[in-house]
Order: structure tokens, then C-alpha cells, then sequence
């Protein structure tokens, strides 16, 4: 995306602020996308670990590990989406 610099402004697309709140996330004109997505990011690894961990304690049978994964990444689709594609910088 390149270098943000001061004063830069961003327009998030709709669908992308809708996947952002679903998980209280709104970013503001001024916020880099970098930003959003490194947060976002750093929110699915910790539910990732999260989830090995309750599977090791035994929450869940191995079997259902791939399945609940596959939900989890359902949740965190932006993760998948490159970032140049979150938002344009405004003119």
C-alpha cells in the first residue's frame, strides 16, 4: 500500500467496515489500513491459539478441530482479502 504519511485519508468500502464492526473494529477516515489489518490479524491469531489450546485441554474431539477451524476463518474473512483491497486513499 505504501507509505500512509501524515494527514493521509482512507475510504473503506462498505462490505469492509460491515466485516470490521462484526468484530467492534471502525476504523475512522485518518486510519491506515495497515493498522486495521495488523489488529484484525493479531485478533484471529490469538482465537486460532485460543482454539488449539481448548483443543489440547480436551474441549473438543480432534475430529471436529479442521471443521471449527474452517468457522474461524469464516469469521476473520478479511484476513484473506489483500490489503489493497481494504480501502483507496481519498483524493
Amino acid at each position: 500500500m505504501g507509505e500512509a504519511g501524515a494527514g493521509s485519508r482512507w475510504r473503506y468500502p462498505p462490505e469492509v467496515l460491515d466485516e470490521l464492526a462484526r468484530h467492534g473494529v471502525r476504523p475512522q477516515p485518518t486510519t491506515d489500513p495497515r493498522l486495521v489489518f495488523d489488529f484484525v490479524n493479531d485478533l484471529y491469531r490469538y482465537e486460532i491459539r485460543r482454539l488449539r489450546d481448548r483443543l489440547l485441554a480436551g474441549a473438543f474431539p480432534k475430529a471436529d478441530y479442521a471443521g471449527r477451524v474452517v468457522d474461524l476463518r469464516r469469521r476473520y474473512v478479511l484476513v484473506s482479502v489483500r490489503l489493497k483491497d481494504w480501502a483507496e486513499r481519498d483524493s
